[in-house]
């Protein structure tokens, strides 16, 4: 026993996970200079079992079940299971390699059959029944009462309330579940490094600007060719290409192979949709739902499919004629500069941009020197400093994941220590497309002490070149934004527990924040602050700001239905109510295709490809956590353009857009609150009132259609 004991110690010490609670690093945060990977596996299965006894004492506590004893330790339990799974799943996501990779798939089964067996474990269910049971009479917080309902339903809808018999098939269906969205996801990002493409030519990047053929002459280098430019599919190669190269046959090759991703072939995730939908309404029916957008939705602001539904028509029926008619200019444009075909998917990025460029002579190249990245990053973080008077200061003590990413400490306006940012900016293989926010720890308070979060931004923004520094586009910039309005979230949160804390709120909400915060691109006021000319100082000319604010409303319509699409595309997938089947003679990848081609129908205004869909490489919904949630972002849009009008109003009064009021009670009811409330009723306390559809059609500029 001395021996084993000795054993256990000694892998303590030299596993960083083992001893977090000692960390000699600032604030506590990972020492990634110190992580191997042989020190997941370890970390994870001796965390598991503390998480495991944890909950057996809550279950063998003697006293009767209180707040105190039951529902605090629950949901403090399980603390170095969750490190550990917050450095393995932030760097799979942002800095992954074949070992981390085969570590998550390992897990997987394992961690689901851990969440099941807490959340199947009726001793733990009764407890907290029984103080659920007298909330009434408890002198509980607003955040206290509502993290109690929130644990009762959770374990309700997780099947604590399931006979023996059904509890098993929800263990079974559910470690199926988690392995088929782990193979769905490293599909999406395997197939997307899997491709490429060598120009040898380069009279067939005619179209293409410098900067961008030096970035892919860099990809060919870093695969090992002295001579050529390579294509991917990484967005900073994929956007550009697409809207500027004049080769025809190469952006129709470019999209193909991108929304070809994961149809057929070695990384197929045509009959992974299959199984993963089937086993999610497998679930959903297991308790009593008749399809899993029922069983999503329930927490939910929408609540109900049907509410879904009706935002997604109104937005359509509102949108869809402005979008037809946006296809229809374009299409008379190209055909008016000699292009006689209807316009198809790899043609409309390339067309729109020059009609926009001659309708408002304004290109991404005419904004990218204003745009520096070091600039841009001071002028967010200035924005927060305005509205909130928080500080940004960059500490190289603070180990990173990443050479590139940078980590700042964040100073409250009297200068008080409030949290940690990393921001990690560049595409590199091992990262996931796209940009997101995340957190390597949440916060919390536990008597005087608050703990506070480590937050991370990652994106995936143009690389600076040989000669240039990193110049983003407008729409980079935008990015920026949001994620880091997501980050504000994180940043600012105040609540007693990590359960209720940043962006644990509903999926439909938490958008809000990031999507907020994108709107100060469009305030003169804002950009003046740091978008200058990165070789001269001189600020973005009001002229070309006046271009840039004529051309915000262009094509609005169209980027509306297409995201409209992914939407009702989401909701057919999660409101079937019988298993999808393929018809007879139909193989599934065809009948996979085919369904969601229908579904996006009633919103299309291109031609539908043969052969393509982006639902196999959707990952959003089918391995991200979107599930019957893709809608959000417009609900979120919604909600983000309606808040935005009260700082539109103040500016009116007062003549800027940092009203710090407005700006203050924002905070106060919005960033601070987390999921502590009813988060309809915390909108409604920070607008005073129900949110409408107005502010969003006058931004983007439509007018509703004549009944």
């Amino acid at each position: 026993m001395a021996l084993v004991a000795t054993t256990l110690t000694a892998a303590a010490e030299t596993n960083p996970f083992m001893n977090y609670k000692n960390w000699k690093t600032p604030h506590g945060t990972y020492p990634f200079n110190d992580i191997k990977p042989e020190h997941y596996m370890p970390a994870i299965e001796q965390g598991m079992k503390e998480g495991l006894a944890e909950i057996d004492a809550i279950v063998n506590n003697p006293a009767a079940p209180t707040f105190a004893n039951t529902i605090e330790p629950y949901v403090r339990s399980g603390r170095l299971l969750d490190v550990t799974l917050s450095c393995l799943f932030n760097l799979t996501n942002a800095d992954t390699n074949d070992e981390l990779d085969a570590i998550e798939t390992e897990v997987t089964p394992k961690l689901s059959e851990y969440t099941t067996t807490i959340r199947l474990n009726e001793g733990l269910f009764r407890r907290i029944k029984a103080v659920y049971d007298q909330r009434a009479k408890l002198k509980l917080t607003p955040e206290q009462a509502k993290m109690l309902d929130d644990i009762y339903e959770s374990f309700a809808n997780n099947g604590a309330n399931l006979n023996e018999q059904d509890k098993q098939t929800y263990r079974e269906l559910s470690s199926h579940l988690s392995q088929l969205t782990l193979a769905y996801g490293q599909n999406v990002l395997k197939a997307t490094n899997a491709w490429t493409m060598l120009i040898k030519d380069e009279s067939l990047l005619g179209g293409l600007n410098d900067d961008t053929k030096q970035m892919l002459r860099k990809n060919a280098q870093a695969k090992g060719y002295d001579e050529g430019w390579m294509l991917n599919l990484k967005p900073t190669t994929y956007i550009p290409v697409m809207q500027d190269c004049d080769n025809r046959d190469i952006r129709r090759e470019l999209y193909m192979a991108y929304n070809t991703r994961c149809i057929g072939g070695e990384f197929d995730n045509t009959h992974i949709i299959k199984d993963i939908v089937n086993t999610r309404l497998a679930i959903a029916q297991l308790f009593g739902k008749e399809c899993f957008a029922d069983k999503s939705l329930h927490k939910t602001m929408a609540e109900t499919p049907a509410s879904v539904y009706a935002l997604l028509d109104q937005l359509r029926d509102n949108y869809m004629p402005v979008a037809v008619a946006e296809v229809k200019e374009l299409q008379e444009y190209a055909e008016s500069i000699g292009f006689y075909a209807q316009l198809q998917g790899w043609d409309f990025s390339y067309y729109s941009k020059k009609l926009k460029n001659e309708k408002y002579s304004i290109s991404d190249d005419d904004l990218r020197p204003y745009f520096e990245l070091e600039a841009v990053k001071q002028g967010v973080f200035g924005l927060a400093h305005r509205l909130y008077g928080i500080t940004f200061k960059e500490n190289k003590n603070i180990q990173t994941y990443n050479p590139e990413v940078c980590a700042y400490e964040v100073f409250d306006e009297k200068g008080k220590y409030l949290a940690v940012y990393y921001a990690d900016f560049h595409p590199r293989d091992g990262k996931r497309g796209g940009a997101w926010m995340n957190d390597f720890k949440p916060q919390w308070r536990e008597g005087k002490t608050d703990s506070r979060p480590h937050i991370v931004n990652v994106m995936n923004f143009t690389r600076p070149t040989d000669t240039k520094p990193a110049l983003l586009t407008y729409d980079e910039v935008r990015t920026f934004l949001h994620e880091f309005g997501h980050g504000l979230h994180g940043m600012l949160t105040r609540c007693q527990y990590s359960y209720s804390s940043g962006t644990n709120v509903p999926r439909d909400f938490v958008e809000l924040p990031s999507q907020f915060n994108e709107n100060f691109i469009d305030e003169k006021e804002f950009l003046d602050t740091f978008a200058k000319h990165y070789l001269t100082g001189e600020a973005l000319p009001q002229e070309l700001l006046d271009r840039m604010h004529a051309s915000q409303t262009y094509h609005a319509a169209y980027a509306c239905v297409r995201q409209l699409s992914f939407g009702y595309l989401d909701m057919a997938w999660h409101t079937l109510k019988a298993p999808f089947a393929a018809p007879e003679g139909v193989t599934d990848s065809d009948a996979v295709l085919a369904f969601g081609n229908k579904a996006m129908d009633q919103v299309a205004v291109l031609p539908t490809i043969p052969g393509t869909q982006m639902e196999t490489a959707f990952t959003h919904i089918f391995s991200g956590g979107y599930a019957a949630g893709y809608y959000s972002y417009k609900w979120s849009e919604v909600l983000d353009a309606d808040a935005f009008s009260v700082f539109q109003e103040a500016k009116q009064k007062n003549g800027s857009i940092f009203d710090k009021k407005a700006a203050a009670s924002f905070r106060k009811n919005i960033l601070e609150k987390g999921g502590t409330e009813n988060v309809a009723e915390l909108y409604r306390r920070f607008r005073l009132g129900e949110p409408s559809i107005e502010p969003l059609m006058k931004r983007d500029g439509i007018t509703p259609p004549a009944k």
